[in-house]
């Protein structure tokens, strides 16, 4: 395999903060002398979510094997996944804002029809889906954990308790029609074709269509990890992959 000097687009920032927590890691286990040292293993890891490289790719890059490099980077996901926010985290931030926004997103995965409950009508693909919460501004709160992408936006978002525990909270919540008959905080545009609402209606919903056109953004902040953008690991995987890159994420927002 033919090497050649590339470049990931993350902050150096980015990098130290991974860095640092794979060193605090190293110390915690006590490891012994690695091929890699924690800021090459935190690039390598930066490589795979932000470029979507493979392990082989990873391997010839970095001079290591391509096992070891499985390695490294699971290591350095498992560590980002336990610092993602909980739901017990998001909604509390969530309080302190007007409202919040609710929203699903498919990550589209690499499988074969047969694997009917990963197929997502709507998307017209095989994939795993995400709820997203947002403050009224576009600022990611929280990311779940995958679901099958055959399962429908409200089911998930019950599924993960979130509209229980935004209702327990009274914390105002918007969301697009997905989620009729939620109930809680949860309110959606009003519902029925475009023709047969009044102007007043058509205003209001024109008017929250911009305010959702935010959560929009903030899953596209996401899917600029380019590995989300077409998943080829085990779905096991994928919830600890999605907490990474937000832990990533909130952390080059807080620089």
């Amino acid at each position: 395999m033919l090497v050649y000097p590339s470049g990931v687009d993350v902050s150096s920032s980015t990098l130290r903060f991974l860095a640092e927590r794979l060193r605090r890691h190293r110390r915690a286990i006590s490891s012994r002398w690695r091929r890699l040292n924690a800021g090459r293993q935190a690039l390598l890891a930066l490589a795979h979510l932000r470029m979507g490289h493979t392990y082989a790719q990873l391997a010839a890059g970095f001079g290591v094997g391509t096992t070891t490099a499985y390695r490294y980077v699971t290591e350095a996901v498992d560590i980002l996944a336990d610092l993602a926010p909980t739901l017990a985290d998001a909604v509390p931030a969530g309080s302190t804002k007007a409202f919040v926004l609710l929203d699903g997103t498919l990550l589209p995965i690499d499988r074969i029809a047969a694997d009917q409950p990963y197929y997502s009508g709507k998307h017209k693909k095989h994939g795993m889906n995400v709820q997203v919460l947002t403050d009224p501004f576009g600022q990611l709160l929280r990311a779940s954990p995958t679901l099958p992408g055959a399962v429908h936006d409200i089911r998930a978002a019950r599924e993960h308790g979130i509209i229980d525990a935004l209702a327990q909270a009274d914390v105002p919540c918007w969301a697009d029609k997905g989620y009729r008959g939620a109930g809680g905080t949860v309110r959606i545009p009003y519902w029925g074709r475009w023709h047969s609402l009044s102007a007043g209606q058509q205003a209001v919903n024109r008017s929250y269509a911009k305010i959702r056109a935010l959560v929009e953004q903030a899953m596209a902040s996401l899917k600029n990890w380019r590995l989300l953008r077409k998943l080829r690991c085990s779905t096991t995987r994928i919830t600890a992959l999605v907490k990474a890159v937000l832990t990533l994420h909130l952390a080059s927002s807080d620089r």
